[in-house]
């Protein structure tokens, strides 16, 4: 009786924790309460309505009206939550970025400048996005309002959506009203804002395991609901085109809803940093692959569709259907694949880095030398993928190139998130006077942190891409077995009518178009091959054309699945 009333008592708390949370995300938007109900959660309730009417009033197949109300529900559902939501987003963002936030508010405060001016800097660096706006809004508090700093700071606390920023801006307002230096405080929080940031971190990658497993239900639900769509029209007599393609809408609505989850349940760690106002050479080489892999893919679409029509003299029969879907895809093998490679060179530059900046740092140090002697020495050792780039950064100092240019160059090349971001704290670090060697154990600690949770998150990327091309395997099977079924039974019921029973008035085999369902399953093959290659990619945080590989690799899984068990099965059946 106990163990009953223990899961009953979490789940109301549960509830009563998203009803409060919800309730403060209302009062802490900055539409008016009121306009919003009127503008936003009216015309949903208003739909809602017109849907479940829908439902009621109409006669569809019960596939076909069923996902009306759902709709309809969904939508007023949104409209509700969607102050919790937008709340939710910028909590997530103020953690993603927190820990390379308070690195950098470290460094800003080893150097000899007010301590206000730290606050400003940082609410200049868009990037930071929430985070910056938070520091716009201290130094307003500050500036027009006149308060103290240590109140903005517990002001805009209290206001936080997220509770490590709130308790990092709480405790650092403690330590100004007590007199004691920003830098000492910040420093001595380092290890506490890295262990907030490992264990969001984590807590996103469990988050991705429990949405794989969701997943993993749903669709193996949604491949059912379609086989039954398939097969049951024969028995019942309705529509098969009807039902196969309200399911074929189910599903890609049910895959585009575990795409957005994950896209905010993965954790925000870019591999790539794209310049703004340069085109390097590797982004040039990826120009090219997408355009010379676009344009062969236009290509092998127009020679399957003049194959498909019967206007090159090759038999469309001879090529299995599923092909003419995977077959236009392949080219964009190439710009993947160039990208891919790109990709690894990056991470190994990451790797690479920690090493260098630390050396750098100590070095100049040591020597109390400048960062262009330093480097004269440090280029003719080995740093793997960033040698080269290392080079070109001492040549570009000593042909007295400014700093702040040659850094510039330096991380354009590097094509790395984590090396720009670090390299600019090192930078603004050395320009203000902090001390090199203190600077550059500080990056290279908080970077070795980021690339081992790097690691976790790679091993969780390669268990979904397991989950996801088992279940485009799994699933195809499941569609083409019942289309196979049906095909066979269809050709058997003409030979089994005769002149006392009529075998048509027990299997409707008339209601099947073969053809259009077999174009329907290819349309869900490709929708699943779009939007889980697209999962991957959030869930790894590569470049955007990594997709192209494993859209390629899952279509052609999927059209050999769907040939294999055409032939097996019709073999079989027809035995």
């Amino acid at each position: 009786m106990a163990g009953t009333e223990q899961p009953a008592s979490n789940a109301k708390d549960l509830l009563a924790g998203f009803a409060s949370s919800t309730v403060e995300s209302y009062q802490q938007m900055e539409t008016p309460v009121s306009r919003y109900l009127a503008v936003v959660v009216g015309p949903s309730i208003l739909f809602f309505v017109l849907s479940v009417a829908v439902f009621v009033i109409t006669d569809f197949p019960l596939l076909v009206s069923v996902p009306i109300p759902l709709l309809g529900t969904l939508a007023l559902v949104v409209a509700v939550i969607y102050p919790k939501i937008l709340r939710d987003q910028k909590r997530k963002e103020i953690e993603d970025r927190l820990h390379l936030f308070i690195t950098h508010m470290t460094i800003l405060s080893t150097a000899n400048i007010d301590r206000v001016e730290v606050f400003r800097t940082l609410g200049e660096e868009e990037e930071y996005g929430a985070l910056s706006e938070e520091m716009r809004r201290i130094t307003q508090l500050v500036d027009t309002w006149n308060q103290s700093l240590d109140d903005a700071l517990r002001i805009r606390a209290d206001k936080s959506p997220s509770k490590p920023f709130a308790d990092f801006l709480d405790r650092l307002a403690y330590t100004i009203n007590a007199g004691q230096e920003i830098q000492d405080f910040l420093l001595s929080e380092q290890d506490v804002v890295i262990q907030n940031y490992v264990t969001i971190y984590e807590g996103s990658l469990q988050n991705l395991e429990v949405m794989k497993d969701l997943y993993l239900s749903m669709v193996l639900s949604v491949t059912f609901a379609l086989v039954f769509a398939t097969v049951l029209p024969i028995l019942t007599g309705t529509n098969p085109t009807m039902t196969v393609g309200a399911v074929v809408l189910l599903f890609a609505f049910v895959q585009t809803g575990f795409l957005l989850l994950i896209r905010n349940t993965a954790p925000y760690d870019p591999v790539w940093f794209h310049p703004e106002h340069r085109t390097t050479g590797s982004e040039w080489r990826i120009r090219i692959a997408v355009a010379v892999g676009v344009v062969l893919t236009l290509v092998a679409i127009a020679v399957c569709l003049l194959v498909l029509m019967g206007q090159t003299g090759i038999d469309p029969d001879s090529i299995p259907l599923p092909f003419f879907a995977a077959i236009p895809t392949t080219p964009l093998l190439i710009p993947g694949i160039v990208v891919r490679s790109e990709e690894e060179e990056i991470k190994e530059r990451d790797e690479e880095f920690t090493s260098f900046i630390r050396a750098l740092g100590a070095t100049e140090t040591a020597k109390q030398s400048t960062t262009t002697k330093v480097l004269e020495s440090l280029r003719g050792k080995n740093f793997g993928a960033l040698t080269d780039n290392v080079d070109d950064l001492y040549k570009r100092l000593n042909m007295r190139i400014e700093a702040e240019l040659a850094w510039r160059h330096f991380t354009a090349e590097s094509r790395s998130y984590l090396i720009q971001k670090f390299s600019e704290m090192f930078l603004i670090g050395r320009q203000m006077g902090g001390d090199p060697k203190k600077l550059g154990e500080l990056i290279s600690s908080n970077m070795n942190e980021v690339l081992q949770l790097r690691e976790r998150r790679t091993q969780s990327t390669v268990t979904l891409i397991g989950v996801l091309y088992g279940i485009t395997a799994a699933s195809t099977f499941a569609f083409f077995i019942g289309l196979e079924i049906v095909d066979v039974l269809a050709g058997m019921s003409i030979g089994l009518n005769t002149a006392q029973f009529d075998f048509g008035t027990i299997i409707h085999t008339e209601v099947y178009d073969i053809q259009t369902i077999e174009y329907l399953l290819l349309i869900i093959i490709l929708l699943n091959s779009i939007l889980s290659s697209l999962m991957i990619r959030i869930a790894d945080g590569g470049h955007k054309v990594n997709t192209y590989v494993h859209y390629v690799l899952l279509t052609w899984v999927s059209s050999v699945i769907a040939v294999f068990t055409q032939f097996v099965v019709g073999s079989f059946l027809n035995v």
